[in-house]
């Protein structure tokens, strides 16, 4: 296991030195030198492979895209933590996994809000209830976060109205902060949330979200910091603005990106799991992050069946992967790892974690940071293998 986590070191650092000396966009059929361990120049050396990124902070214990779960996350000892951005109506950028807030806030409970409650059309879908580009920040930050699935995750219920919304500009500052106190980095990895549709909107995601990076000199090759999207030009876009590592975020195979329906591009995400697909994303990205079922699909069952060779041709191509989401509840497990008949209770969690990193991920999003870090253990140089 050390050796196979020494090549996937290897192959990370060179795709995040790429992302800092100019090669934003490897060349058709190029691709970076690896740089051998130890030699690397990137930013990358203070990161563990394979790396464990709070999903939206500790999520499986507070609620999600909180300074609460964000700072919880850091104690656990996650490698990187996730932020989603949204925008207000007046152009600030805060963390929520979607611009929709009712599941998430208590938005509902004040009267003077009532009638922004709305459906719109987001990326195709239907949506129903408050938008986060219908308030200002002054009147977002009036509201309280609270669990988003709490029929789950009763216990988090515990903390609902602790913490507000934070703008990312907080989240910035915070990480900054404790990255002082604590003598090493914090880093981030940032999604831009269905930015086609803001775009449109007048609220284009990128140009802010770059102009923050740049004030708190996260914008280079050093910076500690991922970006990522699940629409292709928005990393595109990126490329052109800041020099921090990409990754391209992949649904379900049979699923197409929001910005390639517009454009009527026909490609799916299958197209794009190929190595064809794979060559061209490493023309402008540093990454992927595909769901893990792309990398092991389960089957009628539920139980998890062959693996795919998208691990190997991802690497092939010096492209890192952070797949998603590993959770501990038995409703999110394979089905060969939950325990008992309580979708709510934990099941064999590390059993999955181990599947997955001995198929070669370079690092996995999960809402229990504290249990991803474990199973990771066997599996980074210098560890043995666990039995």
């Amino acid at each position: 296991m050390a050796q196979g986590g020494a090549a996937r070191r290897t192959v990370l650092g060179a795709a995040v030195l790429a992302a800092g000396t100019g090669i934003t966009g490897l060349a058709e059929g190029t691709a970076a030198a690896a740089v051998p361990d130890g030699h690397r120049e990137g930013g990358y050396r203070d990161l563990p492979v394979p790396l464990i990124i709070g999903h939206r902070g500790s999520s499986g214990y507070r609620p999600e895209h909180t300074l609460g779960s964000y700072q919880l996350a850091l104690d656990l000892g996650a490698d990187v933590i996730e932020q989603d951005l949204v925008p207000t109506k007046d152009g600030h950028l805060v963390c929520r996994h979607e611009n929709e807030i009712g599941g998430t806030t208590d938005v509902a409970d004040h009267p003077a809000f009532a009638s922004r409650r709305t459906t719109k059309s987001v990326d195709g879908v239907s949506v129903t209830g408050w938008f986060t580009e219908d308030f200002t920040l002054a009147e977002l930050k009036t509201l309280r976060a609270k669990e988003r699935i709490p029929a789950v995750r009763q216990r988090n219920t515990l903390y609902d109205g602790r913490w507000d919304v934070p703008t990312f500009e907080e989240v910035l500052r915070w990480a900054d902060q404790e990255g002082r106190t604590r003598g090493r980095r914090v880093w981030l990895h940032c999604e831009t949330k269905h930015p086609s549709y803001f775009r449109a909107l007048g609220l284009g995601l990128e140009e802010p979200l770059a102009r923050l990076l740049r004030r708190y000199g996260r914008d280079g090759a050093n910076a500690p910091l991922f970006l990522q999207s699940f629409e292709p030009s928005s990393i595109r876009r990126l490329s052109r603005l800041v020099s921090a590592p990409r990754v391209v975020l992949l649904s379900a195979a049979g699923t197409r990106p929001w910005d390639f329906e517009l454009a009527k591009d026909p490609r799916t995400v299958a197209d794009l799991v190929t190595p064809e697909g794979l060559k061209w994303i490493a023309g402008f990205a540093q990454g992927i992050g595909p769901t893990l079922d792309l990398i092991v699909p389960r089957d009628a069952d539920g139980k998890l069946g062959t693996p795919t060779t998208l691990v190997r041709d991802a690497h092939a191509r010096r492209l890192v992967l952070h797949p998603y989401t590993a959770r501990n509840e038995n409703t999110f497990l394979p089905a060969e790892y939950r325990k008992g008949a309580d979708p709510t209770a934990y099941g064999d969690a590390f059993g999955a974690f181990r599947r997955y990193f001995e198929l070669g991920v370079d690092g996995i999003f999960t809402d229990n940071p504290d249990t991803g870090l474990l199973a990771a253990e066997a599996f980074r140089p210098g560890r043995p293998p666990r039995p």
